[in-house]
């Protein structure tokens, strides 16, 4: 840390006090960095050569696969063809021409993969420095200047995490050019990026289902997973606030921006993205209209807002919850909690709910935006009564279990191997023999496990990925490996996650999902303990194999013994009352 750093505490709203106390902290915490100052000494050293720094994206379906600027042509092509999974889409080489017409708002035109259907700079990762956001604004004043305009097929947003950003923006005059390009502002907070963009026009997704159409999506968010950004779009990249702009002007992916025009000015001639691109020098120009005070005056009342505020509350000890809200409702987390848990036993007779590949995230597991009526999810709904445009998203439902745990393992794109040609919150149900919702396949009364590979639970730290695990009767999560917080959570819910032996995975031992699991526990289980798992097939023969219990401590092993870290907490309330 440094004096520029506490610039930028200052130029944004922070009292003096609060500057020198950050000062001052990092000085005695060794943290502070003088000019000049004795070289420190670190256990490991890292070094980044500038001029290896260009600019970069990441996709199409995960933020760690960057792709630098010059090379996302070559890249989105290959991905095309490139076999179904992370990297690629496995489309069929004759499938690489199909196009479709599309007629709308008077303008007809060929729909192809790769056309950027949606660009938004969205709210939470980039809107707290002001540089990037300015460079968006006069990347859109250059290219109006130029005569360019956004293509006809891309839907554009703007959605700054602050409205201090709106307030710089109109202070610059580049609001106006940033709405002649379509970015017009849609809200403050959380949008495009979580899935919130709203639908695309009728047309659009009419011409992307008739042609199966690997479309785009380019987002100055933080995550771009599988059916995260929207259902129709499978190639999603992040990319900065000017990236944004340009990749909404250029119209596609199929296009190397530092070799190729942009687009074309009034009198015809190319335009390269170099050509409009803002000068550092542009840019501090323009960010010398930000004061202190503007953030002073935003969020001096920031939390006052009247239609909130005049929400009537009933004032009580206990919420009191309405039967008929389809928003709030009273989970079940607590049914039939005894006072001391039960002594930890082997699961046996479980049958596999969904049997998975590597890098399942938490939006796999539960995804956030919108759902369709035919869905679990939107059949509930649909039962009460709620139009379809109310329905809104499983993020705003968080506080419905029956919608939340309907919507567990629905994401548009999760492959469950269990139901072979499918895609989608499908499921065998083990009793019937028929592939239905995973919600209906996991009614049967057997325990169920889930299989997966490695990085299971990677992404947001979604609570309601565990949440909903425990809901459908999950008993058990066996995965090559988890991500760090996801095991955690989902310990938290009573939920046991084991890991195969180094070297072995579900794929490797043979296990179809149609086995029945025993896993062998006892009362006395101890952290990372192994054990013996049996796989029993149909036909009488067995898989044996040993996985680690990722119970990792034991507090661990006490929260699992509880049901979980809110049966745990209850318990010692309840025993402190007593």
């Amino acid at each position: 840390m440094d004096e520029r750093t506490l610039d930028y505490l200052r130029l944004t709203g922070r009292e003096d006090a609060a500057v020198a106390g950050v000062e001052a902290y990092a000085k005695a915490q060794g943290l502070w960095c003088d000019e000049g100052a004795e070289e420190k000494s670190y256990t490991a050293v890292l070094e980044l050569n500038l001029d290896d720094v260009v600019p970069a994206l990441a996709g199409p379906k995960r933020p760690q696969d960057r792709v630098d600027l010059n090379e996302m042509k070559s890249h989105f092509l290959h991905s095309l063809t490139h076999e179904e999974g992370h990297h690629g889409h496995g489309l069929a080489s004759e499938d690489l021409s199909k196009s479709a017409i599309v007629e709308m708002n008077g303008e007809m035109f060929d729909l192809n993969h790769g056309d950027v259907v949606i660009a938004a700079i969205t709210s939470c990762t980039n809107t707290s420095n002001p540089g990037v956001m300015m460079a968006a604004g006069l990347l859109a004043r250059n290219a109006r200047q130029r005569g360019l305009s956004v293509k006809p097929w891309v839907k554009t947003s703007l959605a700054p995490g602050s409205r201090v950003v709106t307030e710089y923006y109109e202070a610059t005059g580049l609001q106006d050019d940033l709405n002649a390009m379509g970015f017009h502002t849609v809200g403050y907070g959380c949008t495009t990026c979580i899935g919130n963009s709203g639908p695309l026009a009728e047309p659009i997704e009419a011409a992307i289902d008739e042609a199966g159409l690997i479309v785009g999506s380019v987002l100055s968010g933080n995550r771009n997973f599988e059916g995260r950004v929207h259902g129709k779009v499978k190639a999603s990249y992040l990319a900065s606030p000017p990236l944004v702009v340009a990749y909404a002007i250029a119209g596609n992916l199929d296009i190397d921006l530092t070799t190729e025009p942009i687009g074309h000015d009034q009198e015809g001639k190319p335009v390269m993205l170099s050509e409009i691109w803002p000068s550092e020098a542009a840019v501090d120009e323009a960010m010398k209209v930000i004061t202190p005070e503007m953030f002073r005056q935003r969020y001096a009342d920031a939390m006052n807002e009247p239609r909130w505020n005049s929400i009537p509350a009933e004032a009580s000890p206990l919420y009191p919850w309405q039967d008929a809200s389809t928003y709030i409702r009273l989970p079940t987390f607590f049914s039939g909690l005894s006072a001391t848990p039960a002594p930890i036993t082997t699961i046996e007779g479980a049958k596999v709910l969904l049997k998975l590949g590597d890098s399942i995230t938490t939006d796999h597991i539960s995804p956030a935006g919108s759902f369709p009526a035919q869905g679990p999810a939107g059949q509930w709904l649909v039962e009460r009564d709620v139009k379809k445009t109310d329905f809104n998203s499983f993020g705003s439902r968080r506080g419905n279990h029956e919608i939340m745990m309907r919507g567990t393992f629905a994401n548009v794109r999760i492959r469950n191997q269990m139901a072979p040609g499918t895609e989608g919150g499908f499921a065998l149900n083990h009793e019937t023999g028929e592939v239905t919702s995973v919600y209906e396949a996991a009614q049967i009364e057997a325990p169920k496990v889930v299989l997966a590979g490695s990085q299971y639970g990677t992404g947001s730290s979604r609570d309601w990925a565990a949440k909903g695990t425990y809901l459908l009767g999950v008993k058990a999560v066996i995965a090559t490996s988890f991500e760090r917080i996801h095991r955690s959570n989902l310990v938290g819910m009573g939920v046991l996650p084991l890991t195969f032996k180094d070297g072995e995975s579900h794929e490797t031992l043979g296990l179809t999902g149609h086995e029945s699991f025993t896993i062998p526990l006892s009362d006395a289980v101890q952290p990372l303990e192994w054990v013996t798992i049996t796989a029993q097939r149909a036909d009488g023969t067995s898989v044996t194999f040993e996985a680690q219990v990722r119970l990792d401590t034991p507090v661990e092993v006490e929260y699992y013994r509880n049901g979980g870290i809110l049966h745990t907490v209850l318990r010692e309330m309840a025993q402190a009352t007593a």
